[in-house]
């Protein structure tokens, strides 16, 4: 957005921010958001680098491949119990976690 444009709706009352400050979140909620972000993600690209389909990693878990959307997609009603299983059956480490990677690049 352009500066002026910003500058004209701060003016009219329009705040601008993150979507941590618009929530409110404190700390330990933002820490647990970012983790669901990262775990998501790491599945999605082990999954991917694997060729494997949803379905596929659904059965791998026993669930269905509306829980593994869901997972990918860091859903809340997603435990996270359910987010590291299909962390690991994907080949998943934490390690793959610390690295804050969008892509997993271990052997």
């Amino acid at each position: 957005m352009k500066r002026e444009k910003q500058r004209k709706l701060e003016a009219a009352g329009f705040r601008f921010g993150d979507a941590e400050e618009f929530l409110e979140l404190n700390d330990e909620e933002r820490h647990l958001v970012e983790l669901r972000v990262a775990v998501s993600r790491a599945v999605r690209a082990l999954r991917q680098k694997q060729r494997l389909t949803q379905q596929q990693l659904a059965a791998r878990l026993k669930s269905s491949q509306s829980r593994v959307a869901k997972l990918e997609a860091g859903a809340a009603d997603i435990s996270l119990d359910l987010m590291f299983r299909g962390l690991f059956a994907v080949g998943g480490r934490l390690a793959d976690l610390a690295n804050k990677k969008t892509e997993v690049n271990h052997g």
